[in-house]
């Protein structure tokens, strides 16, 4: 028997357990479901009240709505009792944002086999930004590479680069992936598998080819403009977008077409090919270091301290607007994302506290900068306060749904590791059943805190927005949530409501406690799917799970 299949029996087997003991008064379930029965919708609705408050300012990292946020937050864990869980016992955790400005236009140049120079306009043809660790870059000549989609994809059987040399080498890659791998956008789409593998590679940058003139321009304003990143964000690597009229500039002299390679490409078997082109690089921009924070709040296990189930959910939110709009407001006050979640997080831990005590450490992470790009969270993996590799889970709530009972749990990524057995299993003692969000084509698996567990190998897990009421079905359920996407979804009129239904809400964090719960309490540790794109790197840690 698999570990994995091993994994899925205990945690089906715990959820059974859970079911059968739950009215036996006295026992630790009992008292687990009291606990988690003691999740209040009020306290859902007060903890949104003040953290969407115009006082806070749309909560913008380094901003004053960081402050009250945070003083927030850990007066809430310190009545509850919990411990500090940052690093060297203190609550916070210092992330470190940089700030990146153009200190002037960028000098790009490319020469082909007859030496001669052609500057390329940066407001016109191609793009190009310098990582935080390396804001000044002067490259003499780096050589073009053509990559296709720059994937390296094993477990489907795919490999854009072969055997080619590409260190020192500018990348150029194609958006997404191949249509072989589904409609449905996964990691190897992502531009986070495709700067792991061109820096795997030695690469020196990647530069995204740009689907069509508007793409092109859209980027080509983006490059003159301020960016939030974090060292390490981009593995080191320049970044950039150029387009197809300069791949062919680029390949005259092999009298070749990017249309031809880019078929080539699209069609499987491709191989990385060099491009007969030469890059003089030399950018220049400011990185202004601003310090924002993570808050961890700590509840120490039992029997096995050191290994850790971590709950997260991203505190911040975009801020203000630099003009008002007719109603004279300027505040995303971030209600639904992601002061709904926070608030959820601050729930389960309260039934945590008085519920049984865990096996396991379960940490409750509130990031920040997640609007920014889920830079709090990427910090985070990059510094991990508990060594990823004995981190058994990571259950991340990004918006709570709004919504009256639901037949179905959604998640994102449905189908990628074993925790959703259990979760399964959990659902099905609320009359309720496991599905995906129903919203695949937009890839919401790799746009939210999770994801940045994912990568590192760390199983995790992603509740959203259930649409099948139990009152109306799926046709009234996918209406209600489209609607309030539509009105509420990034919008200034994200505030605080007395009316919000927090049915579903309730149902979702009491089994995202009873699920944190059993993974502390089992001695079993989740496992990712053997199919899954993130299968590969939790196995390199294993021995420290042994």
């Amino acid at each position: 028997m698999t570990r994995s299949t091993s994994l899925r029996g205990a945690l089906v087997a715990l959820a059974l357990a859970v079911q059968a003991c739950a009215s036996v008064p006295g026992t630790p379930d009992a008292s687990a479901d009291r606990a988690a029965a003691e999740i209040s919708a009020q306290r859902l609705s007060d903890h949104i009240r003040y953290l969407a408050d115009d006082r806070l300012e749309g909560r913008y990292p380094g901003k004053v709505g960081e402050t009250l946020t945070l003083a927030y937050l850990q007066a809430q864990y310190e009545a509850m009792g919990y411990e500090p869980g940052g690093p060297d016992g203190q609550w916070l955790q210092p992330v470190e944002l940089s700030i990146m400005r153009p200190l002037r236009a960028p000098d790009i140049a490319w020469s082909g086999a007859d030496g001669a120079e052609h500057a390329l306009d940066p407001v016109t043809q191609m793009t190009l930004r310098p990582p935080a660790e390396h804001p000044l870059v002067q490259i003499a000549a780096a050589p073009v590479v053509f990559a296709g989609f720059g994937i390296s994809a094993p477990q489907r059987g795919w490999d854009d680069y072969g055997d080619l040399d590409v260190r020192g080498a500018m990348v150029a890659v194609l958006e997404g992936e191949p249509a072989s791998f589904g409609s449905d956008p996964d990691f190897y789409g992502s531009s986070r598998h495709k700067y792991l593998e061109a820096a795997r590679r030695g690469a020196a940058g990647v530069m995204f080819v740009a689907p069509s003139a508007s793409t092109l321009r859209y980027y080509l304003r983006q490059g003159a403009t301020e960016r939030d990143t974090i060292v390490g964000n981009e593995e080191g690597l320049l970044t950039g977008w150029i387009g197809t009229a300069l791949l062919n500039d680029w390949l005259a002299e092999s009298e070749r077409t990017f249309a031809q390679l880019e078929a080539e490409a699209r069609g499987g078997g491709f191989r990385a090919t060099p491009v007969s082109a030469m890059l003089r690089i030399d950018l220049a921009e400011q990185a202004t270091p601003v310090v924002s924070h993570n808050l961890l709040a700590r509840l120490p296990g039992t029997t096995r301290p050191d290994e850790t189930v971590i709950y997260s959910a991203h505190w911040d939110h975009v801020g203000t607007a630099t003009t008002p709009d007719a109603q004279g407001d300027v505040i995303y006050n971030g209600a639904w994302d992601n002061a709904s979640g926070t608030a959820g997080l601050l729930e389960i831990a309260r039934a945590f506290k008085a519920g049984p005590t865990p096996d396991r450490t379960v940490v409750f992470l509130h990031v920040t900068a997640e609007e920014m790009g889920l830079l709090g969270s990427a910090w985070y993996v990059r510094h991990p306060v508990y060594p990823l590799a004995t981190t058994a889970a990571d259950i991340n709530i990004d918006m709570l749904p709004f919504s009256p009972q639901t037949r179905d749990v959604a998640l994102f990524g449905v189908g990628k590791s074993t925790l959703e057995d259990a979760l399964a299993s959990l659902a099905a003692e609320q009359d309720r059943v496991v599905t995906g969000e129903g919203y695949p084509q937009e890839g919401f698996y790799y746009r939210s805190d999770h994801f940045n567990f994912a990568v590192a190998g760390v199983p995790a897990i992603m509740p959203w927005t259930g649409r099948d009421l139990r009152v109306g079905g799926m046709a009234a359920g996918a209406a209600l949530y489209e609607g309030l996407m539509a009105a509420y979804y990034h919008r200034r009129s994200d505030e605080w409501r007395a009316d919000y239904d927090f049915t579903a809400a309730l149902q979702n964090l009491q089994l995202f406690y009873r699920l944190g719960l059993g993974v502390a309490d089992s001695a079993e540790w989740p496992q990712w799917r053997t199919t899954v794109e993130f299968g590969d790197v939790r196995p390199r840690t294993a021995a420290a799970r042994r």
